[in-house]
């Protein structure tokens, strides 16, 4: 119990840097993620082609590349040359990843809805702006709650990839302690943190998928 004591601390403030890349990831990428999907849907082919293929690099290449490449690669690319220190290149790459899945996640319910609620809503003279914002983003909302729900639980796992930055998340906390004192109960620890910050979104999802249940009864 007195080494679990001692090793709390260190373990909590790399909580704190899982937790703090996480929520700025997660506020960011949401929205960023809405409106690629808008863009997405749209009519407008070229730019619906740009999105599409940003969609497919950002899925189809790992976020730890990704990471490696916006810290690493980004100061040598001609007319960019930025050098963005660990924290902030960790969160432009979650943030420009995870808004690709979101993305996705948006487009597929934004098209779940029915043609005829569109048809509709141009009789009743709405705008598309304003279909979108009163008719259709509120149905998207309640539908989409549980591929929300998983994408965003993995986002928290996928902190854990922070550590090649050097960071001192949970992980790589935990992984000093491991190699400092030749036991692996901080891993044990570490675990059961990831698992309390899974459990505690898992339960807010399910409260918010009974409060927007599409289907009563």
């Amino acid at each position: 119990m007195d080494y679990l004591v001692r090793i709390i601390g260190p373990l909590l403030e790399g909580t704190g840097v899982t937790l703090q890349v996480f929520l700025i990831s997660f506020v960011l990428s949401v929205p960023l993620g809405l409106a690629l999907a808008l863009v997405r849907v749209s009519r407008f082919v070229f730019v619906s082609g740009l999105v599409n293929g940003y969609i497919w690099l950002m899925r189809g290449t790992p976020l730890m590349l990704q990471m490696l490449f916006i810290y690493f690669a980004l100061p040598f690319v001609p007319f960019v040359g930025v050098r963005l220190p660990d924290f902030p290149a960790a969160i432009v790459a979650f943030v420009l990843n995870y808004a690709a899945y979101f993305a996705e996640i948006f487009r597929a319910g934004i098209q779940s809805i029915d043609r005829g609620q569109y048809e509709g809503a141009r009789v009743l003279g709405l705008s598309y702006a304003q279909t979108m914002r009163r008719i259709i983003l509120p149905q998207v909302f309640k539908r989409i709650l549980p591929p929300l729900s998983n994408e965003t639980i993995t986002l928290v796992k996928d902190t854990s990839l922070i550590y090649v930055l050097a960071m001192n998340d949970l992980l790589r906390a935990a992984r000093g302690i491991v190699q400092r004192d030749f036991t692996t109960m901080p891993f044990v620890v570490a675990a059961a943190f990831y698992l309390l910050m899974t459990l505690v979104l898992t339960l807010a999802f399910q409260h918010l998928e009974r409060k927007h249940a599409v289907y009563d009864g």
